[in-house]
């Protein structure tokens, strides 16, 4: 009895194991060890994906500033406020140097 008892720890025991085991090898443990280990390769990733992120949001600053340009030329028809948004415009296209 002792001895089934004994088994049947080492069976849940080694299940736990082989859990355990695939789920490091899911999260890329021994990767991001060897990543870590490296300093130099971390500071180069890190240099890489920083310029790629300054990259993504100066280009989507740029799409974004130019639909708002485009939205208030649009928008100079009106009366009121067509006055104010034209000068705004102005200024951008003297600074861009396309007045």
């Amino acid at each position: 009895m002792n001895n089934d008892i004994t088994r049947e720890n080492l069976k849940t025991l080694e299940e736990r194991i082989d859990r355990l085991a695939t789920n490091m090898e899911k999260m890329k443990l021994a990767e991001y060890v060897r990543l870590l280990e490296s300093p130099w390769r971390l500071l180069y990733i890190n240099f890489i994906s920083g310029v790629a992120r300054g990259l993504g949001i100066g280009v989507g600053f740029a799409f974004l500033g130019a639909f708002v340009v485009y939205i208030l030329k649009s928008l100079v028809t009106i009366p009121v406020i067509g006055n104010v948004i034209a000068e705004i415009v102005k200024i951008v296209q003297i600074r861009l140097g396309t007045y």
